[in-house]
């Protein structure tokens, strides 16, 4: 029996006259999504980037359990508990960064880390305004977040409310590209031409910017580009929300990249994609900027789940897995390679590229290149079919699997993309 469209439901970044009406999902297990209607479907996109050890993990699933009968919330403003500063305290020992600042999700992690950013300035004495970001970015949907992102038919609607941002080229890149050296040599030229001008921060998204199609940049690039912020004395915000928890083959993308920010938003994989929350990180000597007698130099931000304590409890027993076998994130890439290799030969195939457990590619079509590019679509019905969820973007392709999907799984969405193609080459 088909599904209408729910009379109450309103879905995110879906246009209901034109999109298919939403699917029940009432199972989740592992890689697997289980439908009302239909055989499961592999979660090839990890539901949005934030299914990180698989759907329904008994760990997680016990640890959040046990800590609902134990404490469920409490005002993080007057009380703090063991599970936000046992997590606090391992996130500290990670990144080395020593501050941890709850939130409630992705953007406002991000929003968390601007504020930081032009308030410490601020109460230094010596306020900045400036803020730079890079071509293509997307750092969430909330008015500073959007701020800081590329402009698009996301944004447009609130353009004339958005605080202007200097903007630099991102040099993304793939296998066998020939341009890359120039077009990053281009990008430092145009970063430190904007830097003369007395800057808060530069954000960007360490190795991969997502949403903006999975662009991906080589590590020296980000290297040069912090080696610059620093001559300038300004402080570098990595946007880690989708980047972190070993998406990129290290725990954080910033190890890999060799880079090491200022401050740091984490949400998505933290709490294993069990509850909503995000996490800005800062050094100890930023924080210090916050202290004193004067209420002025407070943060004066907060949220009404502030440090929940499930949330907490799962990003704990998160962290507990990653420690455990961090192999299954450090060893992904490998994984993906061959197929990807494999893959790349088709004809509908451009610009391979691959970090992590993150694949990717853009597809050769004969519609403008971007979001609305109508191939994108097209092939995730078509792969839909062949029981694999994935959900491009526009003309970009991708694969960002739980870390707990099986080879054979894994070959599945492989064989279910390639079929996809040659349905989409036999209709051109």
């Amino acid at each position: 029996m088909s599904r209408n469209h729910h009379p109450n439901l309103w879905p995110p970044f879906t246009s209901i006259t034109t999109t298919p009406p939403l699917e029940q999902v009432v199972r989740g297990e592992g890689a697997l999504l289980h439908r009302a209607e239909g055989g499961p479907l592999i979660d090839g996109i990890s539901s949005w980037w934030v299914t990180l050890h698989g759907h329904a993990h008994p760990v997680v699933a016990a640890a959040i359990a046990e800590q609902a009968a134990t404490l469920e919330q409490v005002i993080f403003a007057e009380f703090t508990h063991p599970q936000a500063e046992r997590l606090a305290q391992r996130l500290a020992q990670h990144t080395h960064l020593d501050r941890v600042f709850f939130s409630d999700n992705g953007s406002t992690a991000v929003e968390v880390a601007l504020k930081t950013a032009v308030q410490w300035w601020h109460n230094r004495g010596e306020p900045r305004q400036q803020l730079i970001a890079f071509d293509g970015a997307y750092h969430g949907d909330t008015f500073g977040a959007m701020a800081v992102g590329a402009r698009s038919l996301f944004s447009e609607p609130f353009d004339p409310l958005l605080f202007p941002v200097a903007r630099v080229p991102w040099p993304h890149t793939h296998w066998d590209d020939a341009t890359v050296d120039q077009r990053e040599q281009e990008a430092l030229s145009a970063l430190e031409q904007a830097l003369k001008t007395p800057t808060a921060a530069v954000i960007l998204e360490p190795l991969v910017q997502g949403a903006g199609g999975m662009r991906m940049v080589r590590p020296a690039f980000l290297q040069a580009v912090e080696q610059q912020v620093r001559q300038a004395g300004s402080l570098l915000i990595a946007d880690e929300v989708l980047a972190g928890f070993g998406r990129c083959g290290t725990l954080l993308a910033s190890q890999r990249a060799g880079i090491h920010p200022d401050l740091v938003a984490l949400s998505k994989g933290l709490t294993a994609g069990f509850l909503p929350m995000g996490i800005t990180m800062a050094r100890e000597s930023i924080f210090a900027e916050f202290l004193g007698s004067d209420p002025t130099r407070t943060l004066w931000h907060g949220h009404s789940f502030t440090a929940n304590p499930l949330g907490c409890a799962a990003a704990n027993a998160s962290l507990d897995l990653l420690e455990a076998e961090p192999e299954n994130y450090q060893r992904f890439e490998e994984r993906h390679q061959p197929r990807l290799e494999r893959l790349a030969r088709h004809p509908k195939v451009q610009r391979p590229r691959l970090c992590g457990t993150i694949a990717a590619f853009d597809l050769v079509t004969d519609s403008a290149e971007g979001y609305l590019n109508p191939a994108g679509k097209i092939l995730r019905s078509l792969v839909r079919e062949h029981g694999v969820l994935i959900r491009p973007l526009g003309d970009v392709v991708y694969l960002l699997p739980p870390l707990c999907i099986s080879d054979a799984q894994l070959d599945q969405c492989y064989d279910a993309i390639e079929t996809g193609l040659d349905a989409l080459r036999d209709q051109a």
